[in-house]
């Protein structure tokens, strides 16, 4: 049985070409250095994609929460809530000191808003 590539070649040489439905694995033709950087591609790729749906997100949010004041308290903690976590993932990364601060805020915010 010939496999597909000279099957390939000898229809080439009588002129015309041959078709497959079958899909070829290009990773498995690829030495695995190659193979680890293709991975590492896609991976990077989707996290970028992801990263890009995040900011939309964020955008979204901070759209809103912009577009018109607190209406209660309540809802004021909900905007700080937000603030807080932007600070903390950004400016206080690492500052456990910080890092306290920002939840016992947040506990207080969830046991007043009880």
């Amino acid at each position: 049985m010939l496999d597909i590539a000279a099957q390939s070649a000898a229809q080439s040489q009588r002129g015309g070409t041959i078709m497959t439905d079958k899909t070829i694995d290009l990773d498995l033709h690829r030495g695995l250095s190659a193979q680890h950087e293709t991975e590492l591609r896609r991976h990077i790729s989707e996290v970028e994609a992801n990263q890009a749906a995040l900011r939309r997100a964020q955008e979204e949010v901070e759209r809103r929460l912009l577009a018109e004041p607190a209406e209660s308290w309540s809802q004021a903690a909900d905007k700080a809530r937000y603030l807080l976590g932007l600070y903390a993932a950004s400016t206080a990364r690492g500052d456990a000191r910080i890092a306290r601060l920002i939840a016992a805020v947040l506990d207080d915010f969830d046991r007043l808003s009880r």
